[in-house]
């Protein structure tokens, strides 16, 4: 604390006010002071949180827009589920890759698993074989459940026939016709689960039948 003026020595009465008020003065800066410390700490804690939460963000929300990307243009997991692709897949508990660009450069054709949009229901995907392709003539059993009853067709041009591996339980071309190759959304490639199934799908009806 600064020392007290000369001139409090010809008004002894105003000492002690003088020096009460300098004190809380100087008390009141010291106070001032440490307040706009902490305001500015807190600024400078507060700016740099947000700066960070935003270069996460940002970084988050480029690795989501590659995984979309991806998802969309290149490769997708897949869950097949139902019995229509037995043996090849089992009902439940596949994990398998979708490629997409072998759609994209008209890659895809007879003997290849495809995921394709359902014709019935835009909603749904399935899991399907492709064993025709435009100007195929396909002869094919009506419902051999309970007959040996057959049926031929030609597949119309930009559509694709398509069929279960497991013909006794599946709803497929044979109920809805052929379905455009605009409906086809990639080929099934790999299995990636369950472990002991792990590899290349690429042939695989041809060596379980």
């Amino acid at each position: 604390m600064p020392p007290p003026p000369p001139w409090l020595s010809v008004f002894p009465f105003c000492d002690s006010r003088l020096v009460r008020t300098q004190q809380t003065t100087f008390q009141i800066d010291i106070a001032s002071d440490i307040v706009s410390s902490m305001v500015v700490g807190s600024l400078k804690l507060w700016t740099d949180l947000v700066v960070e939460g935003f270069q996460k963000s940002l970084r988050v929300g480029k690795f989501l827009c590659l995984l979309h990307a991806i998802d969309t243009y290149v490769c997708t997991p897949v869950l097949p589920y139902g019995p229509s692709m037995l043996p090849t897949l089992n009902s439940t508990g596949d994990l398998v890759l979708v490629e997409r660009v072998s759609t994209w450069l008209g890659k895809v054709g007879r003997g290849d698993m495809v995921l394709l949009r359902s014709s019935e229901d835009p909603r749904k995907t399935l899991i399907k074989r492709i064993v025709g392709v435009e100007g195929d003539t396909v002869t094919y059993l009506v419902d051999p459940k309970y007959s040996d009853a057959s049926r031929t067709c030609v597949v119309p041009w930009g559509n694709v026939w398509v069929q279960g591996d497991y013909i006794y339980n599946s709803r497929d071309s044979r109920t809805f016709g052929a379905v455009s190759y605009g409906l086809v959304e990639g080929k099934l490639f790999w299995r990636i689960w369950p472990l002991k199934s792990f590899g290349s799908l690429h042939g695989k009806a041809k060596e379980d039948s």
